[in-house]
């Protein structure tokens, strides 16, 4: 098979809102002064995982159902202006969008409009079945017409890795991209128990690696039944916002992870990544690079502490 896509990405095309508030919860008032202002811009998660990969020099395409309207043009201009091939199946229900509340220590809070995605969303089969042929690996978001192309992306002989986010551990929606991945992510944040999660994934489905993130308190990675502890790295300038930080993670991660490094290097890798994502405002959509992933990756390496 002769491939022209390192990752293709499925789904979490979409555009956010960002709205500063002076604290989450926020307290009910009738009305705010917001700074530094209102922002809506293109970036959810596959976008944000498309856009790390590509920073990172993997070749990446991205496939989701866009509407014909505003929001759908702020995502194919992302996706033009950063030079990342992009397969958009029409939304006649819209684009993807969410309100995400940022509070001053870069937690969000974020509001999607259910109104934008229906049980009956699908992917062309040919579509997917062609985009697959052209791949390496699959990373899909866990949106309705993506949980209908995992036979299709088993069946082309892909790994696959998904990103639960903040799974409960129980709500079914999740458990078919959980079993049928390779190399599963999600957030400790729902856990009761992240270690019987995580072992629970690993002993029903395919994955060969699980990695919760845990924000601040680093991530944990279950590889050949051994469960570690990744300390959270330093960000490299003040906090302003966690959102898309997961999405870097699993990046940095996946450019290790393809290239054969060690399921540990692999999650320093989005450590680092995870940690620079926190530092950029929330109106932009910056990713860390290969020559800045690797070169602190090495100074980590040379001194842990």
């Amino acid at each position: 098979m002769r491939t022209e896509t390192d990752v293709l990405v499925l789904g979490g095309a979409g555009v956010d809102t960002i709205v500063h508030v002076p604290e989450l919860p926020l307290p009910y008032a009738d009305s705010y002064l917001i700074r530094p202002g209102i922002k809506t811009r293109a970036g959810q998660s596959g976008d944000f995982v498309a856009l790390g990969l590509s920073a990172l020099g993997l070749r990446t395409h991205h496939l989701d159902m866009i509407g014909d309207d505003a929001e759908g043009d702020l995502v194919r201009a992302l996706h033009r202006d950063h030079g990342i091939p992009l397969t958009a199946v029409p939304q006649p229900a819209g684009t993807k969008r969410a309100v995400n509340l940022v509070g001053p220590d870069g937690r969000r809070l974020s509001l999607y409009d259910d109104t934008r995605s229906r049980e009956a969303d699908r992917f062309p089969e040919g579509t997917v079945r062609t985009l697959a042929a052209a791949a390496r690996h699959a990373h899909v978001v866990i949106t309705h017409p993506c949980a209908q192309a995992l036979p299709l992306l088993r069946e082309a002989g892909l790994t696959i890795s998904t990103d639960l986010h903040n799974w409960d551990g129980a709500n079914p929606h999740h458990e078919p991209f959980a079993l049928a991945s390779d190399l599963v992510f999600l957030s400790t944040t729902a856990l009761a128990d992240h270690e019987r999660t995580m072992r629970d994934i690993a002993a029903r489905g395919r994955a060969r690696v699980v990695v919760a993130t845990a924000g601040a308190d680093g991530a944990y990675l279950l590889a050949d039944e051994a469960l570690t502890h990744i300390p959270a790295v330093t960000p490299p300038a003040p906090v302003v916002d966690s959102n898309g930080a997961g999405d870097a993670f699993a990046s940095a991660f996946l450019l290790g992870w393809l290239g054969g490094e060690d399921p540990a290097r692999c999650a320093l890798y989005g450590a680092v990544a995870g940690a620079h994502a926190c530092t950029v405002p929330s109106a932009r959509t910056d990713a860390i690079d290969r020559t800045e992933l690797q070169a602190r990756v090495a100074e980590l390496a040379a001194d842990p502490v």
